[in-house]
């Protein structure tokens, strides 16, 4: 966010919580790109506050709550002390969530990420949720990808490969239909959390129906090519599509993503290389 929207969503944050009874004497930027992650001391939540409109918060608290029914230490969920639901305050979307110790950097073997991943699609196939397919996703990126207001910086050729990349085929399209079920929409590294109780899954916001290749397409090859009965020519297509979902969002005019232009510059070059693509982690930048 811009600082001013920053020093407005921590300062939302900590009055909601506040407004619980909850004691706020300090706060601890965890993350800010378009969304803020901030801790709030000495109450130990985290609030993860984003501007009105601009995610679908509403769902992916009411997965992580029925997500914690269903299982136990997969994710990181909602703070019992908080009513589970999404609060607006201040032209802010605002959702509560506990605060876990972080483990000292130790690399998640690939055989436990996947029996991670296992344990979660299956959990995730227990609940019966209304969720749009992930191919909803694509084409809405489809759709501002094509406004040169919205990506002035890239060039018409880069524009069109994208817009190709993201295009599922009829194959794909039937596999959707056929073995479509609740994905994470986004089970990277980066959303697994490492804390002392164990491995955590967050970040729940882009969750979506469709065939597990498609959350496969986000994970390092050695974590899917540990997963049982993968569809290698399924999962080739869904990672060219996160390729080209990542490469979008990074030339996008207000993108705030930490790693910037160079990272839209990388993935664009992964495109131009494939296919067959490269898993998420393998491209550099």
């Amino acid at each position: 966010m811009d600082p001013l929207d920053s020093r407005s969503a921590v300062a939302a944050a900590s009055s909601l919580a506040v407004s619980f009874g909850l004691a706020v004497d300090d706060t601890v930027v965890l993350h800010d790109s378009n969304r803020l992650v901030v801790r709030l001391l000495p109450c130990d939540i985290v609030a993860r506050v984003s501007p009105i409109g601009w995610y679908s918060p509403r769902r992916e608290v009411e997965l992580a709550r029925r997500l914690a029914a269903e299982t136990d230490g997969l994710i990181a969920g909602l703070d019992p002390r908080v009513e589970p639901r999404i609060f607006e305050r201040d032209n802010f979307e605002i959702g509560m969530w506990t605060y876990f110790e972080p483990k000292p950097s130790q690399e998640l073997s690939s055989g436990d990420y996947t029996r991670m991943l296992e344990r979660l699609h299956l959990a995730l196939r227990q609940i019966d949720m209304a969720s749009p397919p992930f191919t909803d996703r694509l084409a809405g990126i489809q759709q501002w990808l094509s406004d040169c207001e919205v990506t002035p910086d890239l060039v018409a050729e880069d524009r069109e490969l994208i817009a190709q990349r993201l295009e599922p085929s009829s194959r794909l399209l039937a596999e959707v239909t056929n073995s479509e079920q609740l994905l994470h929409g986004e089970p990277h590294p980066w959303n697994v959390l490492h804390t002392v109780e164990g491995p955590r899954f967050i970040d729940f916001e882009n969750c979506a129906r469709g065939p597990v290749e498609y959350d496969l397409a986000w994970v390092p090859t050695e974590v899917s090519d540990h997963y049982p009965g993968v569809d290698r020519e399924l999962l080739d297509e869904c990672r060219g599509f996160v390729l080209a979902l990542v490469a979008a969002h990074r030339w996008r005019r207000d993108d705030q993503h930490p790693s910037g232009r160079p990272s839209g510059v990388a993935f664009l070059d992964a495109l131009r290389a494939g296919p067959p693509s490269p898993a998420l982690n393998d491209v550099a930048w």
